[in-house]
């Protein structure tokens, strides 16, 4: 007896996961399953686990084991970029979307994003503005300082490239992501603050990308403490070094035309 292909999803959400106990406890992908069971459109939920030390992947499975359209994969640690692309390479929706497992930009912000497509674009991102709600002022004060650092040399039309909840048409993901010069840099071996939000948004532009910024709803509700054990200062000291050095380094390589040679 023939049996009908799978429903190819309108919307992939991808969820990289490194060590979210903490936020997985709270029950953060219930929130997504009982959002997407009252959509309209088709949907999938990937979830891939990035080498976690702590107990997150048996809670992923234990969480996952009933809610149909949710699928985990686990993958050496290779930070969050490497979760995300392995992600994007399972999914088989129109429409992909990168969201954090704390969800701080919840769900449901999606709705956000989506219509712009029928507008023509192909990427559609989330913006947390200038306010960052649940933030300290050493936050909001680091992210201004990077708003107006990095707008000078790249991506002068976008405000915000660090949300984690971004959106972008599947085959507009499949030739950026492979050529993220994140990749050819040494494995990291723990928490690792990545600007490489930058160098995707930059190669989408090379591509020829439409892209969208959209404000959306965004509060501070990460409850993960494995992923970095400094202090605020320190943290933020150092999360802004790293993320400088992530902005030079794609501006140099766009100055030597290796953005070009690969596009």
């Amino acid at each position: 007896m023939d049996t009908a292909a799978p429903k190819t999803p309108y919307l992939s959400v991808v969820i990289p996961c490194w060590n979210e106990q903490k936020n997985l406890e709270s029950g953060v992908l219930d929130e997504v399953y009982h959002y997407l069971c009252q959509q309209d459109f088709s949907w999938e939920v990937i979830v891939v686990d990035d080498g976690s030390t702590d107990e997150s992947y048996r809670l992923i499975e234990e969480s996952i084991r009933d809610k149909e359209g949710f699928s985990l994969y686990q993958i050496p640690h290779g930070g969050k970029p490497a979760g995300v692309w392995k992600g994007i390479q399972a999914a088989r929706g129109e429409i992909v979307l990168f969201t954090d497992m704390d969800q701080s930009t919840p769900i449901h912000e999606v709705t956000q994003l989506l219509p712009w497509y029928d507008e023509g674009y192909d990427v559609v991102i989330g913006s947390r503005g200038i306010s960052r709600e649940g933030h300290s002022i050493v936050r909001k004060l680091g992210s201004l300082i990077f708003l107006s650092l990095r707008r000078l040399v790249l991506l002068r039309g976008i405000v915000d490239t660090q949300c984690g909840f971004k959106s972008c048409r599947r085959e507009a993901a499949l030739a950026a992501f492979p050529h993220l010069q994140y990749f050819v840099a040494e494995r990291p071996t723990g928490w690792k603050v990545s600007a490489y939000d930058v160098e995707l948004l930059y190669l989408f532009e090379k591509l020829g990308c439409r892209i969208r910024e959209v404000v959306v709803q965004w509060y501070n509700r990460d409850l993960s403490d494995t992923k970095s054990q400094q202090g605020e200062l320190a943290k933020y000291l150092h999360e802004s070094l790293e993320m400088a050095r992530e902005v030079i380094r794609v501006k140099r390589n766009d100055m030597r035309g290796v953005y070009d040679r690969r596009a």
